[in-house]
């Protein structure tokens, strides 16, 4: 515990001092950094802001409980990120504005349009931050022993010294060391847990490898045991093929549309920077998602070897109530992980009561699965499972705090500058000065902070869940807007209006619906209920199309956009004057 304390303190001082130390002084420097971050800094600082709480507490506790079917989520988010960096960051920054709502304001030639994208920005942002609220939450209540809402009321305070105070620039540098912080918190205890199960010290490479002292490769004694435990085979698909596209689809395209993202490509001095930025943080997030599905592959096998030390053939294999390791132990101080010794045998049984014949279930005596675990707590818990030494399990804990609080910086500032910036500056109020918009921003930022603790408090589901709905969201909304007024003349004001609405109300209405809010959870979890038999997770995909199906036709029977914004779109898509951002 002290060590934990020592790790995570020096590394709150060293956000703090960055902060401090690159506060911001003008709105250029609160909202891009000013425009001159180095590529590669830049680069690093992306990749700290892409992989979220998400990528690195909840994705691999997705693959750990999903097995295959967890892929989409990798495959998503990666090829999303390419999307985005091909397609969407070099037109934007030549563009030379400051927010995403900035451009769609000017491209649609309205401050409807902007104010529309603001409301998109606002609702994609929150449901996004909640997620890493709730991974700031479950860090704190693990690893400095204290409740959810005093390890959130930590987070929110630390994040408020470095967003309000140094802005983008604060930030940036901010998370060129989170980004550090992180990446080795995640790597090394990999490594050591990759040696430990199959020799190899290399994740990757042990995902296929042997298991230490036997013929049996990991990933198929780990299909034994989780079949034999009643759950369906690790290398199985869970999901449908429609639903597997969809998914994968709308997180791709909800990258390329995710504000906090777009705009880390405003922060450098040229277009070639944007590029050559987006070639780095590719560089710097593939570290970690290479990494992932053998992080996942070994947290459930070690799970699974805890809870059956003999084995399922062997009836007394289940873990001894008084044998629960300390890992558990203190872990249940949290509420994350439960146990309930229902059929009184002095022992843990856990299993899948669907998967296992009601006879098998009562011939070995089982009344019920007595073991819960959140699947958000097995990257955090793996050291410790592993019994890997204490400096490790710092570190860990370090890492995840760094992973939430660096997105969640990101996401509060991009809030924060839309209400000054886009709101107030642009629209209600024009005639405020820098210094009161920059003191707008400061206060909105932290308002930002409030309503994010509350989300983190009471979220709508586990991080990666809540994370793809921001995307499904950002994919039905912004990024057809986006796209459009970057590739085509045609789409006017109305249509892209329109167009937005159409996609957030229906993506929104969606998962409202199937999350338990008009019908119960265990109806919003049977496929047959679901449109096309596509889950909330992926019905941004649809929310796409019909944003771009009815702003085209909308366009189509209103009038065009007018010449001057014709010959910006093919201005921003021409490639001479690339290595200079265009300021009209």
């Amino acid at each position: 515990m002290t060590l934990t304390y020592l790790v995570v303190g020096a590394t709150f001082a060293l956000y703090i001092g960055i902060a401090i130390w690159t506060r911001a002084a003008s709105t250029g420097e609160f909202y891009v950094a000013g425009g001159g971050v180095h590529p590669i800094a830049n680069g690093m600082a992306t990749g700290a802001d892409w992989m979220s709480a998400a990528s690195f507490i909840s994705m691999a506790g997705l693959i750990a409980f999903l097995g295959y079917g967890g892929s989409v989520y990798l495959m998503g988010w990666t090829g999303g990120y390419v999307l985005l960096a091909m397609l969407l960051a070099p037109y934007l920054r030549k563009y030379g504005k400051f927010t995403v709502p900035e451009f769609i304001g000017d491209r649609y030639y309205s401050q409807t349009a902007r104010v529309v994208a603001v409301v998109c920005l606002i609702f994609i942002s929150f449901t996004y931050v909640a997620g890493q609220m709730r991974g700031v939450g479950i860090v704190f209540a693990r690893f400095l022993e204290v409740d959810l809402l005093t390890g959130l009321i930590l987070g929110m305070g630390i994040v408020f010294v470095y967003a309000v105070l140094g802005g983008m620039k604060g930030i940036t540098y901010t998370q060129v060391a989170q980004y550090c912080v992180l990446i080795t918190a995640y790597i090394i205890p990999a490594i050591f847990i990759s040696i430990q199960i199959t020799g190899n010290p290399l994740p990757p490479l042990g995902l296929f490898s042997k298991v230490e002292g036997t013929d049996v490769h990991l990933l198929t004694r780990l299909n034994e045991i989780v079949q034999e435990l009643g759950f369906a085979a690790y290398t199985a698909g869970g999901k449908s093929t429609i639903d597997i596209f969809a998914i994968t689809a709308a997180l791709m395209v909800g990258t390329a549309g995710l504000p906090h993202v777009i705009v880390r490509f405003f922060t450098v001095p040229r277009v070639r920077d944007a590029r050559s930025s987006a070639g780095w943080a590719l560089l710097f997030i593939a570290l970690l998602y290479t990494v992932a599905p053998a992080v996942g592959a070994m947290a459930r096998y070690n799970l699974t070897t805890t809870a059956w030390p003999g084995g399922v053939a062997q009836q007394d294999g289940a873990i001894a109530v008084s044998d629960i390791p300390e890992w558990m132990q203190r872990w249940s101080a949290t509420g994350l992980i439960k146990w309930e010794d229902k059929n009184n045998d002095g022992r843990i049984q856990y299993y899948n009561e669907k998967g296992v014949k009601p006879e098998v279930a009562q011939e070995r005596g089982w009344t019920g699965n007595e073991l819960t675990v959140d699947r958000d707590i097995m990257v955090l818990a793996n050291p410790e499972i592993a019994k890997l030494p204490n400096w490790v399990i710092a570190l860990v804990a370090a890492g995840g705090i760094a992973a939430a609080l660096s997105t969640a910086a990101g996401l509060l500032l991009v809030i924060s500058s839309s209400i000054s910036h886009d709101l107030l500056k642009s629209t209600f109020t024009k005639g405020i000065s820098e210094k009161q918009e920059l003191m707008a921003g400061r206060i909105s930022a932290a308002v930002a902070i409030l309503i994010a603790g509350y989300l983190g408090y009471n979220p709508p589901g586990f991080v990666a869940e809540v994370v793809a709905f921001a995307f499904g969201l950002a994919a039905s909304s912004l990024f057809p807007a986006i796209m459009m007024g970057i590739f085509s003349k045609k789409v006017n004001r109305e249509g892209a209006i329109v167009g937005m609405l159409v996609g957030l109300g229906f993506t929104m209405g969606y998962i409202l619906w199937f999350k338990g809010i008009f019908i119960t959870p265990i109806q919003a979890n049977v496929a047959e209920n679901w449109l096309f038999g596509i889950s909330p997770e992926g019905i941004g995909f649809v929310g796409m199309i019909l944003n771009f199906a009815v702003a085209m036709i909308v366009s189509r029977v209103t009038a065009a956009p007018p010449q001057r914004v014709q010959e910006l779109v093919e201005f921003v898509r021409s490639p001479r004057g690339a290595g200079a951002a265009h300021d009209h």
